[in-house]
């Protein structure tokens, strides 16, 4: 006998059930997984990064960083 465990749904904050049976855990709906994936989308969401240093500007470097 196993239980559902209830998650927050990461974009409408309501009630999510969290097993095999919900098709669109973790979130609570199909709407809102759309949302989310739209906001990554349009890059509403980001991952911040450093840019690689080949992109920098080689005087913006430090002195010892320098090639």
């Amino acid at each position: 006998m196993s239980t559902s465990r209830i998650v927050r749904c990461p974009t409408c904050g309501g009630d999510s059930i969290f097993a095999p049976s919900n098709q669109w855990r973790p979130f609570c709906s199909q709407r809102c997984r759309q949302i989310d994936l739209g906001a990554w989308a349009s890059e509403s969401f980001r991952v911040e990064t450093t840019p690689p240093l080949e992109d920098l500007d080689p005087d913006a470097l430090p002195p010892d960083l320098r090639q």
